[in-house]
């Protein structure tokens, strides 16, 4: 499998086990000797990403709300 992907053995290994730090080309590589190229598709597709869109709503600002101004304050 390693040899049909053009990656090391340790490098399957890392592959296997989720490693972070090997490159996208790799992963693609994987995926179109596996057959699942489209697999790609959907990791990138932001749309259907619940968990990375409840991440991106936590990113957004608050609302700020100004004070009132009320006749008692003395503000105008």
């Amino acid at each position: 499998m390693a040899e049909r992907i053009g990656i090391s053995v340790s490098s399957l290994r890392r592959l296997e086990k989720g490693d972070p730090s090997l490159s996208w080309g790799t992963i693609a590589r994987a995926l179109y000797v596996l057959g699942e190229l489209d697999k790609l598709n959907e990791l990138l597709d932001t749309a259907n990403d619940s968990i990375g869109l409840v991440l991106m709503d936590e990113q957004l600002p608050r609302r700020i709300r100004k004070k009132k101004i009320t006749p008692e304050t003395g503000a105008l």
